[in-house]
This record gives C-alpha cells, sequence and structure tokens, in this order.
C-alpha cells in the first residue's frame, strides 16, 4: 500500500510539469472521454478536470446520468482542442463488475470518433480500487494531412477511490505502417524496403506535428481528478 500511496503522490505533484512540456512534443495527437468509474443515477452529475499527452492545457469533463444504465458526456478543452461529447451505457453488472460500451467525438487536430467496450473490476483485497481495460476502435474521418484513419487498439487503466485515476493505451493503424515497426525507427518513404506500399502515409505535417497517421497519434495517456467526488462525501455526512 505504502508503494501505490507514494506513486500516487508523485503522480499528483509532478504530472503538470512532466504531462505540458510532453503535450506540446505531441500537439496533434487525438483525444479521448473521461468515462466515471462507477455507474452513474438517474439525474446525478459526474464532473472534474484531466491532464493528458493528447492536449496542452487541462480539459474540463461534466458527465450526467441520463437513466439508472446510460450517461452523457461533455468535455471543454482550453482553449478548444480536447473539447468533445461522448454517450456510455452499462451492458452488464454484478458483484463489483461491469460492461460498458461508450461513444465519443473529440476535437483535436485529428479529430475522431471513438467506439470503445470496457470492463471494470473493483479489487476485492485493495478497497476502493478499480481497474479497467477495453477495446477502442478510432476513425479519423479528416486528419491534420488531409486522409482517413482508421485505428484499433487496447486501453487500461485504474481508479483510486472516488477522487484519482489514470489510462493508458495505444491504437494502431495497420494500414499506415507495420506493427512490428512499432518500438523501431520506420521510414515511409523507404521504397526499397517497403515499395510504394506507404508513400501516401506520412507521418509528420510540413509544420512538424505527427499526422492521422502518426503512431504518436495513438497513443493515450491521461490522468484525470473527479471534483464531484467531494461534493459526494459531504452529501453523507450526516445533518447537525
Amino acid at each position: 500500500m505504502f508503494f501505490f500511496s507514494s506513486v500516487k503522490h508523485l503522480i499528483r505533484k509532478y504530472c503538470l510539469f512532466l504531462l505540458v512540456p510532453a503535450a506540446i512534443l505531441l500537439f496533434g495527437c487525438a483525444a479521448h472521454p473521461t468515462v466515471a468509474h462507477r455507474t452513474l443515477e438517474k439525474g446525478e452529475s459526474y464532473y472534474g478536470y484531466s491532464l493528458s499527452l493528447e492536449n496542452v492545457f487541462p480539459v474540463l469533463y461534466y458527465r450526467y446520468g441520463v437513466s439508472d444504465k446510460s450517461d452523457v458526456g461533455v468535455r471543454l478543452g482550453l482553449p478548444i482542442y480536447g473539447s468533445g461529447f461522448d454517450y456510455s451505457r452499462v451492458l452488464f453488472e454484478e458483484e463489483g463488475k461491469r460492461d460498458m460500451i461508450n461513444l465519443g467525438w473529440s476535437m483535436t487536430p485529428n479529430s475522431s470518433f471513438d467506439f470503445t467496450y470496457y470492463k471494470f473490476s473493483q479489487k476485492k483485497k485493495r478497497k476502493g480500487v478499480t481497474t479497467f481495460w477495453g477495446l477502442r476502435g478510432m476513425l479519423i474521418p479528416n486528419g491534420l494531412n488531409g486522409g482517413q484513419s482508421t485505428r484499433l487498439g487496447v486501453l487500461l487503466g485504474s481508479y483510486t477511490g472516488d477522487k484519482f485515476g489514470y489510462e493508458i493505451g495505444y491504437f494502431h493503424d495497420f494500414a499506415s505502417m507495420p506493427i512490428t515497426k512499432l518500438f523501431s525507427s520506420f521510414d515511409y518513404s523507404d521504397t526499397t524496403t517497403w515499395g510504394t506500399r506507404f508513400l501516401d502515409y506520412p507521418h509528420v505535417s510540413d509544420g512538424g506535428l505527427p499526422t492521422e497517421y502518426s503512431r504518436l497519434t495513438g497513443l493515450s495517456l491521461r490522468v484525470s481528478f473527479n471534483l464531484s467526488a467531494k461534493k459526494e462525501e459531504n452529501s453523507k455526512l450526516p445533518k447537525p
């Protein structure tokens, strides 16, 4: 427990210091929704902010329960990138386990549509900890370079208590580069090795930013802070 509390403290203390320069480097990546760590009741609000590699500045998010199984979310990026909206619906929930789908749209230089299937699980041995993983499909209909990118990948994450969570994932465009080159250098213009297969999929724009075809566009790393948790705690306190 000491290890996890120390890691959480370090992330909270240094996340802004680390994420801002990284975000400037990766500006142009796609953005994604921040979902609730539990099923919202009808009429319930869930809000906070997130810091990610995809955006230079924090993104504010607000979710609202429209029924006992579904909620809608709105995000506001500063000044605009990272903004978007999405819809979540719980498909299955029993004994601390939950399956959920999420449909979303995000505005970035590589604006995208997302379809994500989540699987959540509450840890019995670590009270208050919820872990999750998911499969995500992405469509960038008109990216920074004017092309279309279709991506598929996996994400995973965790929520510690009601206030803090993280998510990390990668979503690959199989048409733009071989997945075997994911962790090594790749030159799409190398016709000796690849022929003309990848010539129409440049990974960097003329301005030096990641295009819709770049592997960086498929990378997602985000920490989120639930500001509505404090309000929920206060509502549970006995009235004097």
